[in-house]
This record gives structure tokens, C-alpha cells and sequence, in this order.
């Protein structure tokens, strides 16, 4: 076994109750997108994670992608593209055009944000100069202008083939917060750097998928479902390419926990994902 057995939250049990008994709607999970971002380490691809503040009200204290939730505007203006088309990536994600665009703009958004990356440039063949962007990320984080609107300004334009879309997981329903989360692939682009200090985290690390994974099982690194997952998956990987092309073979399709109710016995299952099972007697 290399991960721990999963607790029950606290929460779960009376929700899951409620949900099986009809007395609870499920909230709409909102769209979001996160990134894993690699780069070339001495022993093959490592990954940039951050450590979210334990006073974030949700995955505190956990290890994560720098991501977060569509913005409306993020699907109001289509900025300046390369790559891929929307209809491609609808494709490939799942999805409508239209989502596809503001799925991908917010990945390439909060990867700008959070981690200082930008996953832009000048023209589809090249990556934007080094610089310091501080005020730019800052205005984007406090809705000052549209992701599109800071491209335009800059003559620059997003590069969708530097993303790999890789897998899809959505909040259960009977969670109290719930997420669309597309999750993508990333190489760090050659010159940039990734901050040392963000915002929303207390720390941040480059951990290979394999010492991530083998952290978590130890109980060293505290991670969702969705992110160990990923890293297991990527734990085959050679190097952040070799990573983008296994990408490109995936079939993204949207992982949904369920539960079921038996007496006192709740089980928590993610079809694909039976090592996440939670299993075992809640009585009120």
C-alpha cells in the first residue's frame, strides 16, 4: 500500500445522510483549473507545489497546484491564441467551445498568478522575455482588468500547446464546497522561474511525483484525493515532455465520488480510483 487509509471528514456522515434521505440539494460545483508545472530535476521531472495557509477556507494546510475557479471573465473576451483551437480542446476536455476557451484561459491565468509562470508570448513559436510582472499579477488577482485585456496590452498571446489537459475530478455531491477541476500538464518554460513565496500558501516545494507520493503515504505531505492521484500518474514520467506527450494520449474524463449509504456503514468510492475507497461504520 503506498498511501495512507483515508479518514471520513467530520462532515461527511450527516451530509451523506441527508443526500440519501432527500434532504439535501447539491450545490452546482464551480468551474475551475489547475496546473501541475514541471520541471527538469537531477533524477527526472519534479513539480510545483504549493502549501495552501491553514486559514484558507478550503484544503487548509493541504499541498496543491497553483489553480482556482473560472472567472466570468476568463469566457466574456477571447484573448490572443496559439495552439490548439477551443474546438480541439473542447474535445479533449469534455466540453463546449466556449468552456474550453475560459477552462484554459484560467489555467494559464492562475499559473501567472500564483506561481509567476506565464505560459505566453510574443508570437505561437516563442515565450515572453523574463521580467518582473508583480503589478500585473496583482491586478489580475484583484479582478482589475481580464486575463485577455492584460495580453492585448502586452502584444502577447496565450499558448494553449504548452498545456497537456490531464485528467477532470468533480467535488461529491454532497460536499459543501464543490469543484469542476480540469487539471492540466505544464513545462516550466526555459528562462522563467517560479515564485519562492505566494500569496494563499505558507510554503512551496519541487517534489518529484515519486517523493510526493511516498511524503503523502508517510503523512508528511497532506493532499485531496485528486492531487496525490495525479502525481501517481505521473510518477512513469521521464521528464516534463515525456509528460506533455503521455498528455495527449489521455482521455479526459470527469471523477465523481459517490456514496452509499447501508445502516451505519457509508462507503465512498471514485470509480477508477478503488485505492481512495473510504469505508467503514459512522453511527449518528
Amino acid at each position: 500500500m503506498d498511501h495512507p487509509p483515508l479518514p471520513m471528514p467530520p462532515g461527511w456522515p450527516a451530509r451523506i445522510r441527508a443526500l440519501a434521505a432527500g434532504e439535501l440539494s447539491p450545490p452546482t460545483p464551480k468551474p475551475s483549473a489547475t496546473v501541475v508545472l514541471l520541471r527538469e530535476g537531477a533524477g527526472g521531472p519534479e513539480a510545483y507545489l504549493l502549501r495552501r495557509r491553514t486559514s484558507m477556507a478550503f484544503a487548509a494546510g493541504m499541498y496543491a497546484y497553483p489553480g482556482g475557479g473560472v472567472d466570468p471573465r476568463d469566457a466574456e473576451a477571447a484573448p490572443a491564441w496559439a495552439g490548439p483551437s477551443p474546438a480541439v480542446w473542447a474535445e479533449r476536455l469534455g466540453t463546449d467551445p466556449a468552456t474550453a476557451t475560459a477552462v484554459v484561459c484560467a489555467a494559464v491565468r492562475e499559473t501567472f498568478e500564483e506561481a509567476g509562470v506565464l505560459l505566453a508570448g510574443p508570437d505561437a513559436d516563442s515565450v515572453v522575455e523574463p521580467r518582473d510582472w508583480t503589478a500585473e499579477r496583482a491586478a489580475l488577482e484583484a479582478h482589475e482588468l481580464s486575463f485577455a485585456e492584460f495580453l492585448t496590452e502586452h502584444g502577447l498571446v496565450l499558448r494553449s500547446d504548452l498545456l497537456g489537459g490531464w485528467a477532470r475530478w468533480v467535488t461529491p455531491e454532497f460536499e459543501e464546497r464543490r469543484f469542476d477541476t480540469w487539471f492540466f500538464v505544464a513545462a516550466l518554460p526555459s528562462g522563467q522561474s517560479a515564485a519562492s513565496t505566494v500569496g494563499e500558501a505558507d510554503r512551496v516545494a519541487w517534489l518529484s511525483p515519486a517523493e510526493a507520493v511516498a511524503g503523502y503515504a508517510e503523512g508528511r505531505y497532506g493532499m485531496l484525493p485528486p492531487t496525490v492521484s495525479v502525481l501517481r500518474e505521473l510518477v512513469a514520467a521521464r521528464s516534463p515532455q515525456d509528460a506533455l506527450a503521455a498528455a495527449r494520449s489521455r482521455t479526459v474524463r470527469p471523477v465523481l465520488g459517490r456514496a452509499e449509504v447501508a445502516g451505519d456503514r457509508m462507503t465512498v468510492r471514485w470509480p477508477g480510483y478503488e485505492e481512495l475507497t473510504i469505508d467503514g461504520e459512522f453511527p449518528i
